[in-house]
């Protein structure tokens, strides 16, 4: 599955469905779904700015899944501006020409470690669940679900 490794604390407001475009300089093609990776540097300017706690944030995993459904093109800071409350960018990035308009955003309850890279990456998520162990892993799941999670 394709996957793009995008600064916290932005990949966190695009798995809660709180950023809904995603600033590139680059285009592309790609339409689907696509994994959310948070590498392991944090924007702590960006926290403060939107009032964010930063050590609350998760690094260097893959925290969740979201679809491109169409790339916007702008032609100006002006329409960056406008579109503000979608990508959360600062003046230091309105220069990106594209906006990856996302929708469909899935948050995962443990998150996946794993290295990022640059642009889109494809990634093979080995399982290491053995028919055998399927019924413990579930019942591990669901316990660190209700008790750890909610703590």
């Amino acid at each position: 599955m394709k996957c793009l490794s995008v600064s916290q604390p932005f990949a966190d407001l695009i798995v809660k469905g709180k950023k809904t475009i995603e600033l590139r300089t680059w285009n592309t093609k790609f339409r689907g779904e696509f994994l959310v990776h948070a590498p392991s540097k944090i924007k702590k300017d960006v926290c403060k700015k939107i009032g964010i706690d930063e050590t609350k944030l998760r690094t260097g995993v893959i925290i969740g899944k979201a679809e491109i459904y169409d790339v916007k093109t702008y032609g100006s800071i002006t329409e960056l501006k406008i579109d503000y409350q979608k990508h959360f960018a600062s003046e230091d990035f309105l220069h990106h020409k594209y906006g990856f308009l996302l929708r469909n955003p899935k948050e995962l309850r443990i998150p996946i470690p794993y290295k990022g890279s640059l642009g889109f990456f494809n990634v093979k998520l080995k399982s290491t669940i053995k028919e055998n162990d399927i019924k413990f892993e579930l019942f591990d799941e669901e316990h660190r679900y209700q008790w750890i999670g909610r703590h």
